[in-house]
């Protein structure tokens, strides 16, 4: 399970381990966060280097752990759990060392609560989203958007479809055929970079992509599709009846799904409504 961490606004990469029944934290985004650095990278290479002690520590008990990056793709990266970043956040003279560590602790606590009752990991999801801004209406789709996605990977993972990779070429099928664009031709499309396309979709956009993955999700299941090569078929048959779909819903509404918008300008444009008193 691998998901993003807010601490005062500051994104935090994080692994929940089943096995070790644990979180583990990038070390990267936590030296960011510490330090405010521009180049945490070379922070921490200097940080190590400066403090042979802390280096072989890092060194012996950071594992490398596969995580997201800004740009959708997995990577790599050092990882601590909470005992190892408490032991790095003492050789980094930062103001927010306490806070930090009150924080780590929460997170700690909440994932027990979560363990206990799974409703409360997607309320505080919705929590996320609602202070960033989102409507009530578009949070609901990305949610459920979400356990669509998590159901389709399950489903390929026991297909035989194992690398991040070929998952990302599955991915990539679905919404050619569905939107007529590959997800690294959207997100420039709507001038994104690092940011995550679906949390600048619009409510139809998030609705097809949510059909073209379904839609996969059952074809690959019926026709019980074995391999990369198999569900590969299945993710651009899947993406063509979302495809289709929205072609037609565009002849009938004269509007195009596809759009170079993004939150961050619909939210922009929000506000200088609400300022000209426009809307309330």
């Amino acid at each position: 399970m691998s998901n993003i961490k807010l601490f005062e606004s500051k994104k935090i990469r994080s692994h929940w381990s089943e096995e070790e029944q644990k979180w583990y934290f990038s070390v990267v985004d936590v030296v960011e966060t510490l330090t405010e650095s521009e180049n945490p990278t070379d922070y921490l290479k200097k940080l190590r280097r400066r403090d042979p002690e802390l280096g072989s520590y890092i060194g012996t008990n950071c594992p490398q752990i596969e995580m997201l990056t800004e740009s959708g793709k997995r990577r790599k990266t050092l990882a601590g759990s909470p005992e190892h970043i408490f032991r790095i956040i003492q050789s980094i003279p930062s103001r927010k060392a306490e806070p930090f560590k009150q924080w780590l602790a929460q997170v700690g606590y909440e994932r027990l609560q979560e363990i206990e009752n799974p409703e409360l990991a997607q309320k505080r999801m919705r929590e996320i989203y609602k202070a960033k801004g989102y409507s009530d209406d578009w949070i609901e789709k990305r949610v459920r958007g979400i356990a669509v996605r998590d159901e389709l990977t399950e489903e390929w993972q026991k297909r035989g479809v194992k690398e991040q990779k070929e998952f990302s070429i599955l991915t990539a099928e679905i919404s050619k055929a569905t939107f007529g664009l590959t997800p690294s031709e959207y997100k420039e499309y709507k001038g994104l970079k690092r940011e995550n396309l679906r949390d600048h979709m619009t409510d139809l956009e998030l609705i097809f992509t949510m059909l073209g993955e379904a839609s996969t999700t059952e074809i690959a299941r019926n026709k019980n599709a074995q391999g990369f090569s198999e569900n590969k078929v299945a993710a651009r048959q899947g993406g063509t009846i979302a495809g289709n779909a929205r072609k037609e819903l565009e002849e009938k509404s004269g509007q195009k799904v596809v759009t170079n918008e993004n939150f961050k300008e619909l939210t922009q444009s929000k506000k200088k409504q609400i300022q000209k008193g426009e809307i309330k």
